[in-house]
């Protein structure tokens, strides 16, 4: 397995590029797109192959779009903001589809659910994960996320800070990572809090579970760490390290072979899931890289895997994943 530079953008924004996602190739569209927000307070659309700018800048948000997320079906997708906002809004158009709020603390990491039904959201300083269905776009519930046993509180006092959230690929597990470093998993049927996973001693700001394995989640942390866990049975499987500094930023290949991290050390990595090391680094960016995203399956004339990274620098880089 190795990446392949393909191409890089400069200037792809006016400032920090803080959230990338991959937008699945649509009825409408034979080709999967990518998505990238700003401290710019934009979100841009850009094509697979050569970054060519795919629609005008989508704006509607008053300060830094944070987080981005696709819905499964390539028509829509959610950006969040540090004005607390979730926007969602039509890819190819731009237009608004719902403006959620989520009171009374910012929302940092978005997810849709696998099948779409659902958009799950970390509630920063809230202690919670918040989930709204996406037909009419009404909360389902806010969950709570326990403090673990003999916990000390942190600084927020409510004593949860939560910054990212993950699907299971089969939408029956969902986990939050804090940033204490504790992950909350959740049985996502029934909407109730299963346990902690514990290692981490940093925030952990960047999760993705195994197309492959449902039960197997990844997680990136500021403890410059890579942790893979069993989140059904609650077991640390193994630990990958090498980024000299945090690690702000996770994603797993379509095969399941691969994991990609960005760090606040300028690096992107390639790690074999198989042997637990890092293969390949490439240093691309001159700034901390906030977000990997790996291309999803699917679309006409795809042969290759694409990976796509964002930095501080303001530049977006593209990879051929092989």
């Amino acid at each position: 397995m190795k990446l392949a530079g393909l191409k890089s953008v400069d200037g792809a924004h006016d400032e920090s590029i803080w959230a990338a996602a991959w937008v699945p190739a649509a009825d409408h569209r034979p080709t999967a797109l990518l998505l990238t927000g700003a401290l710019d307070e934009t979100v841009r659309l850009w094509s697979p192959d050569d970054l060519a700018s795919a629609a005008p800048p989508a704006r509607g948000h008053a300060l830094g779009v944070v987080s981005l997320s696709a819905h499964p079906a390539g028509a829509i997708a959610a950006a969040v903001s540090l004005d607390s906002y979730v926007r969602v809004f039509d890819v190819d158009s731009g237009a608004s589809v719902a403006t959620l709020e989520a009171p009374p603390s910012e929302v940092w990491g978005i997810q849709f659910h696998p099948k779409g039904s659902a958009l799950a959201a970390a509630g920063g300083g809230s202690g919670s994960v918040k989930l709204w269905e996406t037909e009419k776009w009404k909360p389902i519930t806010s969950l709570p996320v326990p403090r673990p046993e003999g916990a000390r509180p942190d600084k927020t006092g409510s004593g949860k800070f939560v910054l990212s959230v993950a699907w299971s690929p089969d939408g029956k597990l969902l986990a939050c990572g804090s940033m204490d470093g504790t992950i909350a998993v959740y049985d996502a049927v029934r909407m109730k809090f299963l346990h902690h996973l514990e290692g981490h001693h940093m925030p952990v700001r960047s999760m993705a579970f195994s197309p492959v394995d449902p039960h197997v989640l990844f997680t990136a942390s500021d403890d410059c760490h890579i942790h893979i866990y069993d989140a059904k049975e609650k077991s640390l499987i193994g630990a990958m390290s090498g980024h000299a500094s945090w690690v702000l930023s996770i994603d797993v290949s379509p095969d399941g072979m691969a994991v990609a991290t960005g760090s606040s050390d300028r690096t992107v990595r390639l790690w074999d899931i198989n042997t637990r090391a890092s293969v390949q680094t490439m240093s691309n960016h001159n700034d901390q890289v906030w977000a990997v995203a790996f291309r999803p399956p699917g679309g006409t004339g795809v042969r290759a895997g694409r990976l796509a990274s964002v930095s501080d620098d303001k530049s977006i880089s593209l990879y051929d994943y092989s």
